[in-house]
Parts: structure tokens; sequence; C-alpha cells
């Protein structure tokens, strides 16, 4: 990440993950770990890419992870860790603008270890 971001700017971090069930998973541990303030779980996104020399055309689960800069370094070596894909997708980008009491709202429940 930039290190002209401050560690209170917000991110917007995505990922993707093949199911529910891991996308649950990965959503309850961030918010309960305090990497993240909010985890939305948005269905039906469909991925064309290459892997492994084959192309792939599959239906996921996009993840929108909610944190703070100072935050994103414990996210994603968790994230890494946690996915369940090999190489897992892991796009942070900051917000430019944000609401006020949203932002307050987020940085309380992302203090924790940062």
């Amino acid at each position: 990440m930039d290190d002209l971001l401050r560690d209170d700017d917000v991110l917007l971090v995505l990922t993707t993950v093949a199911d529910e069930a891991d996308a649950t998973r990965l959503a309850h541990e961030a918010v309960e770990l305090g990497l993240a303030a909010c985890v939305t779980r948005l269905p039906g996104a469909r991925s064309v890419y290459r892997f492994e020399g084959k192309l792939h055309d599959d239906v996921e689960l996009l993840l929108l992870i909610k944190t703070r800069r100072a935050r994103y370094a414990a996210l994603e070596a968790w994230l890494s860790d946690a996915h369940p894909y090999d190489v897992p997708e892991i796009l942070a980008l900051p917000a430019s603008d944000v609401a006020a009491p949203y932002a307050r709202w987020l940085l309380e429940q992302t203090r924790g270890g940062g």
C-alpha cells in the first residue's frame, strides 16, 4: 500500500470466494478479530481468469471488506492464511470520501492492534 496513506484512512478491500460457507466464515472472523468493521457479501460475481495455464470462468461471491490503513497488513496476512484459495485476490482501494459518522464508527471498530 502507498506509504502516503495515514493510519486512519479508510480502505475497501476486495476478495472473492467460491461458496457461501467460506464467505460467512471469512466475514465473521474478520469482524470478530477487529480486522474489519464490516464485510458485505455480494453473490453472483463471475470471474474469468487464467490460473496454472487453464482458463477459468467461475461464479463467486465478492467480499467488500471495510477497514482502516493501520489494520491492512494484519488483514492481508490473516486473509492470505485463512482464505481457501492458493492465491487469493486481495485488492485494497483507498476511499477518497467517507461520511464522517461512518468513518468514526469504522475507526472505533478497528482500533485493536492497529
